[in-house]
């Protein structure tokens, strides 16, 4: 079994919040329902599932029930198991195909008597017209293919390893250069197998590329079938964009030119394809952020993007066969900023960060903008020798009124720095994650003045 970080987040919510349901969603494939179904049996003394794609009848218990008690009776008496309180957790899964659903497990979580999970697809186009989200009694919890650090546990890096890697990665210190040639290799049959849980069982199972590269060109035609499936107006221009993802990553300038579409066409007549791929968790648009400064959704150019492939491995699949081989052999002849850049895209987009570049014509283009702790870091991704030539992270450095004070630069070598750049190996990405405390803003309102 691999172990994914979804279980221990699965854990705490149901222990902390009691009085609560919880929604995962993400992409196809990505081993939601797995994760649930293996917290549910181990953790629950009684667990129900209720597919509403495979078993159509079920939505009939939503459209005529006419309330909680009225429902769960209609349930128990279909799903032929024993529903104890207190004591079962009930998984309803694929919700995009149950408009009514949403709704009524506001009117379930208030009963109180078991807990629920619901898990989807495709929901944040609404496509099926799924109801609102009812605030206060659902929290939605987003999931992903396995990040790198999951996939080195799969393969058998030791936790103790990582822990080690995590401290240099805090304290700045370089690796041992023997852990880091093995951490290389772990990265770059990453790029290969990426992290759908099926493909990379598959390798766990065979260690056969060729058995890998089935398994992914398997979830890419699943993809295909899906845009045809739940978007029939749009799918022919969602078909197109899905498409051409690879060539344009492997574009000069990685960004995605809609006149590769139809010249005449602009993105007003597309964005809603663009829309889609990216809610139904298939791709991952990075816009452009005219100003590096903090925050930088108010610079963001809706018009200039870069369009990633959710996964890397799914991705690498679409290339030449030949390019796993090359990528394992590590050949310096070969250049892999599109796959590095898209590995780099995925990681910082798993552990929450908006995705942004900077492209400037006076200074020059930036791989990625992040914001941590209060402040924009340049971020930049090198697959080869020339990881010294960055004349536009100089640039930005250089501008005071952009008050940057350090900047990164993840590629295959170790850990070093020079003046306020950062060098990092490609892999601690891992460990590069958004803040999540909450810092805590108290003002109390001073108006004596304004008081009778």
């Amino acid at each position: 079994m691999i172990a994914r970080k979804i279980d221990s987040f699965l854990e705490k919510f149901y222990k902390k919040t009691p009085r609560k349901a919880l929604l995962l969603t993400g992409a196809r494939q990505i081993g939601k329902t797995f994760s649930i179904r293996n917290f549910g049996k181990k953790h629950f003394k009684h667990f129900v599932e209720i597919n509403f794609l495979e078993n159509k009848e079920m939505r009939m218990l939503f459209e005529k029930a006419s309330n909680a008690k009225d429902l769960l009776l209609r349930l128990s008496s279909i799903v032929g198991k024993d529903l104890v309180k207190g004591k079962t957790l009930i998984f309803f899964d694929e919700i995009q195909e149950c408009a009514d659903i949403a709704t009524a497990i506001k009117f379930l979580v208030e009963e109180g008597s078991y807990r629920y999970i619901l898990s989807g697809s495709l929901l944040g186009v609404e496509l099926k017209d799924v109801r609102s989200i009812p605030v206060g009694f659902l929290d939605i919890k987003e999931m992903y293919p396995l990040d790198l650090e999951e996939f080195a546990f799969a393969v058998g890096v030791s936790p103790n390893v990582i822990n080690a890697l995590r401290n240099c990665f805090e304290k700045r210190i370089a690796v041992d250069e023997l852990v880091h040639s093995q951490m290389m290799k772990v990265f770059n049959l990453y790029l290969l197998v990426g992290g759908m849980p099926e493909v990379v069982k598959r390798y766990k199972d065979t260690n056969n590329l060729q058995h890998v590269l089935d398994a992914q060109k398997s979830i890419v035609n699943l993809y295909k079938k899906d845009i045809s499936k739940y978007d029939i107006n749009h799918k022919l221009y969602i078909e197109e964009i899905f498409g051409l993802i690879p060539a344009e990553l492997n574009s000069k300038n990685k960004r995605f030119v809609l006149k590769n579409l139809n010249e005449h066409f602009k993105f007003s007549r597309y964005e809603h394809s663009f829309i889609w791929l990216k809610e139904a968790g298939v791709a991952l648009p990075t816009f452009c952020a005219s100003e590096p400064k903090v925050p930088l959704v108010l610079s963001k150019s809706t018009n200039l993007f870069k369009l990633f492939s959710s996964d890397v491995g799914l991705l690498a699949s679409q290339y030449d066969n030949q390019i796993q081989i090359k990528i394992l052999n590590q050949e310096t002849n070969i250049n892999f900023g599109s796959i590095f850049e898209n590995f780099a895209a995925q990681e910082l987009h798993a552990h929450g960060f908006d995705l942004f570049y900077f492209n400037s014509k006076k200074q020059g283009e930036i791989d990625f903008l992040i914001e941590k702790n209060s402040e924009v870091i340049p971020v930049e991704i090198k697959s080869g020798k020339d990881y010294n030539r960055h004349n536009a992270l100089k640039n930005v450095l250089g501008t005071n009124i952009y008050g940057i004070k350090r900047a990164f630069v993840f590629y295959d070598g170790n850990l070093k720095i020079k003046e306020n750049v950062i060098y990092m190996p490609i892999y601690m990405m891992m460990f590069l994650k958004k803040d999540t405390d909450r810092k805590q803003l108290i003002y109390k309102l001073e108006i004596d003045a304004l008081k009778g």
